[in-house]
């Protein structure tokens, strides 16, 4: 069966780099009947926060994404020492003893002449009694994992045909000096024990694949899981998104009123050949496969992401919504206002236009003609969409006005706004005693005043 892997660190707030890799991989398992595992890296407690883990469960609920397992990593330290003592007794795992001064001598060295910058493997050299003398005198050593000859292939599910020598890239240190362990090895082990078959993840891993390949090789004799790597999202200048970008986190994304729809539907299809569209997030899984994925670095649009989020919002259903709108907004409300927001948070200002708070007070000065007829040919309620039409050709008539003489102030005088939902829907929304009150208000101050929602010049 297959199973997947979605591995965050709690060290920082989702971003949109993490909702991709955890949408496809949530995707792919859904779409092969297999089993998505959340593993947390939460080894590193000096960074790690509880408000950061939390984090991470709330943005992957608020996407939609479930997943079937769970594991995290600090429950795991004594299985990683376990593995850890095998690999010294081995021969694998080997200690080290130079500090970063002498192996940034080392890499200097080599790169002045022209030779690629990899551990030398001193280490190995030294006798028993020369780590003796060191540990000694006070030095702890790291330890490193030695790479095997030769080189390492997989056919990447994404980028196609891999080989990297494994001469050209240094022992990676798996264990630090203070005994703790490094994600490289945590994530290897980790992987073998829990049966991952497939790890799909972004293609800055690239380079530690073919490491994590002969480390998995060398703990157990389960099969290499298979890998898809997918290219990195780059923002709008063409750098790459980190977590350092605060402002395309899933938490501010929420919080600027993007709906999650909208982010699934954008990043389920970015990097693809197929066009983002507002899909339910069931038929995006219907639709997918890693064979869709371009080798070729996709750019993050905010327009395009926001395009989505309109076309989610015109269509969303009162239900979906309620709970999100303004205290009072019922389904008449909504279905006037939705084909007129970008997102939902501005649902609240027309509740404020329809029902009450403030508005700033247009310039309409010039306007009084029209404004006073409006008043003088307001008809009586009950009101619904029809009345605007008749109302306003009886305006444009006593007026002498028409087009955007006519309904540009009246609009402003109603609204405080110069565009927005049919005023047809909206008339019937704030009433004909607000109706009253605002063309009056409008009609009696001189244009540089506020007026509250019943009228009354500020």
């Amino acid at each position: 069966m297959v199973k997947v892997r979605f591995a965050p660190s709690p060290t920082g707030y989702l971003h949109v780099g993490n909702a991709r890799a955890a949408l496809v991989n949530f995707m792919f398992a859904r779409r092969e009947s297999g089993i998505l595992l959340l593993r947390l890296d939460d080894t590193d407690t000096e960074r790690g926060r509880p408000e950061f883990e939390q984090g991470i469960y709330d943005d992957l609920r608020w996407l939609g994404i479930t997943w079937d397992e769970t594991a995290r990593q600090s429950d795991r330290l004594a299985r990683y020492e376990e593995i850890a003592e095998k690999l010294k007794a081995s021969g694998r795992l080997y200690p080290c003893f130079e500090g970063e001064d002498e192996l940034a001598s080392k890499r200097a060295a080599l790169v002045k002449r022209k030779l690629p910058p990899v551990y030398d493997r001193g280490a190995l050299a030294m006798t028993a009694a020369q780590r003796a003398t060191a540990e000694a005198n006070g030095k702890r050593p790291y330890w490193r994992f030695k790479l095997s000859d030769g080189a390492v292939a997989w056919n990447d599910l994404v980028l196609g045909s891999r080989n990297i020598k494994l001469g050209t890239v240094s022992d990676p240190v798996l264990i630090r000096a203070d005994g703790s362990p490094l994600y490289t090895f945590t994530s290897v082990v980790d992987d073998a024990d829990m049966g991952i078959t497939h790890i799909i993840r972004g293609e800055d891993h690239v380079s530690n694949t073919a490491v994590q390949i002969d480390l998995f090789q060398a703990i157990t004799k389960n099969p290499v899981p298979r890998f898809a790597h997918l290219p990195l999202i780059s923002g709008g200048d063409g750098e790459k998104l980190s977590k350092r970008l605060g402002s395309i986190t899933l938490k501010s994304l929420r919080k600027d009123g993007i709906e999650p729809g909208a982010i699934t539907a954008y990043m389920a299809r970015l990097g693809t050949n197929k066009d983002p569209a507002p899909l339910p997030l069931a038929e995006l899984v219907d639709a997918f496969s890693l064979s869709d994925f371009s080798r070729s670095p996709p750019r993050f649009d905010a327009r395009q992401l926001m395009s989505l989020n309109r076309k989610l919002l015109h269509h969303m259903e009162f239900a979906a919504v309620k709970d999100r709108l303004p205290e009072g907004a019922d389904q008449n409300f909504w279905e006037s206002i939705r084909g007129n927001i970008d997102m939902l948070t501005e649902a609240r200002r027309w509740w404020e236009v329809v029902a009450g708070d403030f508005l700033v007070l247009p310039e309409l000065v010039n306007h009084k003609a029209v404004l006073q007829a409006a008043l003088d040919t307001l008809p009586p309620e009950p009101w619904d969409e029809t009345v605007w039409k008749p109302w306003t050709t009886v305006i444009a008539e006593a007026a002498g006005v028409k087009g955007r003489e006519l309904f540009q102030p009246l609009r402003l005088a109603l609204t405080g706004e110069e565009h927005g939902p049919e005023m047809a829907k909206l008339l019937p929304l704030i009433g004909r005693e607000l109706v009253v009150k605002r063309l009056s208000a409008c009609l009696t101050a001189d244009g540089t005043g506020r007026i509250a929602a019943n009228g009354t010049p500020g």
